[in-house]
């Protein structure tokens, strides 16, 4: 044993020798476990590695003193969080191994896996997403009334990322019970925390949210342990965001691929004085809690625990899986049950109206759901869905949201983690770019990466022709459509959107709910008062016809049937109404039928999903057609702002002549 004068003053307060002792064994565990990984890794028996020593007692301080039932959402330097849960080391090894025994089958890597059964939500690549998963777990705690924390991990480099701010800032507007954790480094990969960011002191931060805000040592294991469960018990009773930075060194290559050559020596030899693990062996010596032979013992339990869960790890199968199996859990199983309305009573509706409608039945359905966007409370949202449900269901149910739209969707799955159900709203579709990660990375690929559905509805208000220029009239469902995980609904008229939206509520998925701006108050049709359904994935008739088949959705439906009817031609019309999954049936049928396919859509025609339609009919139903596939859309440009310009954008005027010219092939 190398002694060493030790540069922590400890203090252990009421501390039983049991617990500064436990203490020990969670500290030192994490730390062999990666002394081992790295040899497995030279090896090449795992094929990365992010080190976390050196920081070790901040993982194992901030987790030892939760509740065992609180939310933990660690990064790749928290190996402490996992072991201090008691996770099993055979399922941790398997999981680096890639092998079916860890939690993401093979799917992910390291950390990037959650687990319900430890209260644990792993990372994503992208910096920032699990502080707002984090809010929304402490914002299910909030209105639940668990008197439970959240926590969320971020280093130093995450702190300037705009999910950072978001984050924390309606955390801090909605007096979240949430303690947000940064492991200052001193370095994001090899750059130095000077040219990171010009505050002394990261916790600062907080004073511009209104935040609480703490500076630990985060070497010293009874800093951390005793002042975040003083804080935790603090925030259950006076529930409120906490910001927490916590000083610490890393002491290997941001992985192990990178090294260490950019940090001088110095500054090496200085925290390598500051480790955790050797510095509280020390105190522990000198306080008569450890002696030399309950080291050893110690280390040996450790090792041979290693030993046997590597064992199991290593005798298990590599992962083989068919691509039916691969595609199967994408989504979380659901088996959808018509439900037809109990009541004959009908009403003359707009699709504004019927929308409406279908979020309020929605909301008295499931009392866990909670509805979230920008001005949708008192405000009833710019389009007024809402007007009114803040005195039926109460504003903590429909919620005024910050301009954070990141943020609302990352909380939004952070709900569903803690068992609720949520809807976010986005002004207009054209807004949901700033929140791209949450949906395409997180809401999408959550089940299929370890098993954790996201019941999220998203709506957006979409499409052209209101003279709204470029950023509130682009068509982006295309961008959802090529991301597998997702559902992407786009109805036509009020009768499926009601229906349609009462199914995406009862899947247990997450689902874009495209509604189109300019038909919200234009069409009205009967529909049941009653709370109905309309199946996910089938697409409909919308008019009967024998010499052209128009595949079409949204607008494009009323688009075709006007000129139709125009024309006097004998022209079947599908609306797709569902865009993923697609009804390749009903395509195959009414192509086979009419042999001759136009396909329509606002959106721009590069890209847009006429070509995904085009391709399937050309490789599977060649033998059908009678003339060649015509593709009918916006073109590719930007969506302009003038009314002829805007004219000449839509394909209407183009339509016309296109079906003339198929018909007459």
């Amino acid at each position: 044993m190398i002694s060493m004068e030790n540069t922590f003053t400890y203090k252990k307060g009421r501390l039983t020798k049991k617990t500064l002792l436990d203490l020990y064994v969670k500290l030192l565990t994490p730390r062999m476990i990666e002394e081992k990984m790295l040899i497995l890794l030279r090896s090449g028996k795992i094929s990365k590695w992010f080190s976390g020593i050196g920081q070790e007692a901040i993982s194992v301080g901030v987790t030892a003193a939760l509740q065992e039932d609180e939310y933990l959402f660690p990064m790749h330097r928290n190996l402490g969080v996992f072991t201090t849960r008691e996770v099993p080391f055979e399922r941790l090894f398997a999981q680096w191994q890639g092998k079916d025994l860890g939690f993401s089958k093979g799917r992910d890597r390291s950390f990037h896996f959650g687990t319900q059964e430890y209260n644990i939500v792993g990372m994503i690549s992208h910096l920032g997403p699990q502080l707002s998963l984090a809010s929304g777990v402490a914002l299910s705690n909030l209105l639940k009334n668990r008197k439970k924390v959240a926590v969320a991990f971020t280093g130093d480099g995450g702190t300037s990322e705009g999910e950072f701010h978001e984050a924390l800032n309606t955390a801090a507007v909605w007096n979240l019970p949430v303690l947000f954790i940064i492991e200052n480094n001193g370095y994001g990969l090899s750059t130095p925390s000077s040219e990171q960011f010009m505050c002394k002191d990261l916790a600062d931060r907080g004073i511009g949210y209104g935040m609480e805000s703490h500076i630990l040592d985060g070497n010293n294991i009874l800093e951390v342990y005793n002042s975040i469960s003083k804080i935790a018990a603090d925030v259950r009773k006076n529930p409120r965001p906490v910001l927490i930075e916590c000083k610490t060194f890393r002491m290997r290559g941001h992985e192990e691929a990178s090294g260490t050559k950019y940090v001088p020596k110095e500054l090496m030899e200085t925290w390598a004085k500051k480790d955790p693990i050797s510095n509280y062996e020390e105190y522990l010596l000198s306080e008569g809690i450890l002696t030399e032979s309950k080291i050893e013992k110690i280390r040996d339990n450790i090792k041979n625990q290693i030993k046997e869960g590597l064992a199991i790890a290593d005798a298990e199968p590599d992962v083989v899986r068919s691509p039916e199996e691969e595609i199967k859990d994408l989504f979380a199983p659901f088996s959808p049950i018509d439900t037809p309305p109990k009541s004959t009573k009908k009403s003359e509706k707009r699709l504004i109206d019927a929308i409406s409608d279908g979020l309020k039945l929605a909301m008295q359905k499931y009392d866990n759901l909670i509805l979230m966007g920008q001005d949708i409370s008192e405000y009833g949202g710019v389009f007024k869905i809402t007007d009114g449900f803040y005195k039926e269901f109460g504003k903590e149910r429909v919620r005024n949201t910050p301009i954070c739209e990141s943020a609302i969707l990352g909380i939004g799955l952070g709900l569903n983690i803690a068992g609720d159900k949520a809807m976010v709203e986005m002004q207009f579709a054209d807004f949901v770019s700033v929140g791209l990660n949450q949906i395409v990375n997180n809401l999408a690929k959550s089940h299929y990466r370890w098993g954790q559905n996201a019941d999220v509805v998203v709506r957006m208000p979409t499409g052209g022709g209101v003279g709204a220029g470029p950023f509130h009239s682009q068509s982006n469902e295309t961008w959802f459509t090529h991301t597998p995980g997702l559902i992407v609904l786009y109805p036509s008229n009020p009768y499926d959107a009601k229906g349609m939206l009462l199914s995406a509520f009862e899947n247990p998925n997450p689902v874009m709910f495209f509604e189109h701006k300019a038909l919200y108050r234009s069409i009205s049709q009967e529909i049941p008062d009653d709370y109905y359904t309309v199946p996910i994935g089938k697409g409909n008739i919308e008019r009967e016809g024998n010499d052209l088949s128009i595949i079409t959705y949204g607008m494009g439906v009323h688009w075709a049937k006007k000129i139709v009817e125009e024309l006097e031609i004998d022209v079947e019309i599908m609306d797709l109404r569902s865009l993923l999954p697609l009804d390749y049936d009903m395509i195959k049928q009414t192509v086979s039928k009419t042999n001759k396919v136009l396909i329509l859509h606002e959106d721009t025609k590069f890209g847009g999903i006429g070509g995904e339609i085009s391709a399937y009919i050309s490789e599977h139903l060649f033998d059908q057609l009678d003339a060649p596939i015509v593709r009918v859309a916006s073109l590719d440009t930007p969506f302009p702002f003038a009314k002829n310009l805007e004219s000449n954008f839509l394909p209407v005027e183009r339509l016309k002549q296109k079906l003339i010219d198929l018909l007459e092939y």
